[in-house]
């Protein structure tokens, strides 16, 4: 069905008919369904513009179908209406139809929407969204946007100062699933040795986690739709798919070890390290890959001209490539150890990011590694907040350099063993997880 019949269904108030919001249909036959929290937990009933990016099998779209249909529930028919990215041809039909749709709100409609999904499909949408603001056509509805390339709405966003009305957050980061909720939902689906290792190889991603509640393990085809996705990204930038998986390779070879793109550049077979930075780049752009920057602490600042570690911050990607493959909680516990170290610290990585931006922090992927002669902590977020990862027992004499060296900061240590000094603490990866829902 396009989108034009779902319109017709919509201005008739006709969300139950079965067809209409099929991936609504689809969560009435699921397994488990999830409540997913990303930081927009009520939406605006004035107007404006609100700009929601994130990764590929996340639930964007089924999020978005959800508020069309609370919507016309709440407010009656012709409240909301939708258009779809992938079904517009440019920036004038997609001018088109919103200049359409916008006038055909019921004049009894308490509120006035329109749901675009994957608008950054549309090349240039946002100079179709600056028009319409400019003649004041879009000045009493509130337009709620979805996207997954993240480098068209992070840029997008920033060419409509002005026309964004005055909601207090206009951007949002569609999160993975916290701990919380999945530990929730399928707890008793997995032992208690499983439910971390499910939780990391799934991501958190709704689709993930019902194909292993389902089948046991993470079927190809939600494998297959991650990694098309970023197939095609970097096809349509120009980039070469050979140096690409180059480029993921060093990322695996290297997890947990400062590494710098001069080197990526090397080992990947790449010209240079500006060519092996317009990878990385793009990795970040889609919310997959961050760079974490050797920090400074005399100066309390970043080291960019340092080598740097490279973390997944989608571990659904990191999944998707992982050289062995690991589709469900047994191969996970089969991987070496350090394998599963490295595991664990792009599980911090994500879990940070995701909480960075539920905070709606500018630059949720920031973080930054501290490195001695003698020592080295895995994440610096700032001059008190430091993160190691252990995968296995640790205790406060391992630490005992830490309060000497940095007097006023708390650490916290990711390990396999509880223990609290005043100014050390270990706690395992699960309740690190369940620390914020």
């Amino acid at each position: 069905m396009n989108f034009t019949e779902i319109n017709q269904a919509l201005a008739a108030g006709e969300v139950s008919q079965a067809g209409i919001l099929p991936k609504v249909d689809v969560l009435k036959k699921q397994k488990a369904v999830f409540n997913i929290q990303f930081g927009l937990d009520k939406m605006p009933e004035e107007p404006g513009l609100l700009l929601i990016r994130g990764a590929r099998q996340y639930g964007k779209s089924t999020w978005l179908q959800q508020q069309i249909k609370s919507t016309i529930e709440q407010f009656g028919p012709g409240s909301a209406y939708y258009l779809n990215g992938d079904e517009i041809r440019n920036e004038r039909a997609l001018e088109e139809n919103l200049l359409t749709l916008s006038r055909l709100f019921s004049p009894k409609a308490g509120v006035r929407r329109i749901f675009v999904d994957e608008i950054t499909a549309v090349k240039s949408w946002e100079k179709a969204l600056k028009r319409l603001f400019d003649q004041n056509e879009l000045e009493k509805i509130l337009i709620v946007t979805t996207g997954s390339k993240a480098t068209d709405l992070r840029r997008g966003a920033e060419r409509l100062p002005g026309r964004k009305g005055h909601l207090d957050r206009n951007q949002y980061l569609f999160t993975p699933l916290s701990f919380s909720e999945f530990k929730k939902v399928c707890s008793s689906c997995f032992s208690e040795e499983d439910l971390v290792p499910a939780y990391i190889l799934s991501g958190g991603s709704p689709p993930a986690v019902l194909s292993l509640l389902e089948n046991g393990n993470i079927a190809p085809y939600v494998i297959e739709i991650v990694r098309d996705w970023i197939y095609g990204e970097f096809a349509q930038s120009g980039r070469s798919r050979d140096l690409l998986l180059g480029v993921l390779e060093c990322i695996y070879r290297f997890g947990g070890t400062p590494t710098g793109y001069a080197k990526v550049a090397r080992e990947a077979g790449m010209a240079n390290n500006t060519v092996a930075s317009g990878y990385i780049d793009q990795l970040t752009d889609l919310i997959c890959v961050a760079p974490s920057y050797a920090w400074e602490a005399s100066r309390n600042r970043f080291n960019r001209r340092r080598p740097c570690k490279f973390h997944f911050t989608n571990l659904l990607a990191a999944t998707a490539w992982h050289p062995s493959h690991p589709r469900c909680p047994a191969d996970y516990h089969a991987l070496p150890s350090e394998q599963q170290a490295v595991f664990m610290e792009w599980t911090i990585a994500q879990e940070c990011w995701r909480r960075a931006a539920l905070r709606g922090d500018e630059i949720p992927e920031k973080s930054a590694f501290w490195q001695s002669d003698k020592h080295e902590i895995d994440f610096v977020f700032s001059s008190n907040d430091f993160i190691e990862v252990k995968r296995g027992r640790a205790g406060p004499l391992d630490f005992s350099w830490f309060p000497k060296m940095f007097p006023q900061a708390r650490l916290k240590v990711i390990c396999n063993t509880n223990f609290e000094t005043d100014s050390i603490q270990g706690i395992t990866l699960k309740e690190f997880l369940s620390e914020i829902s």
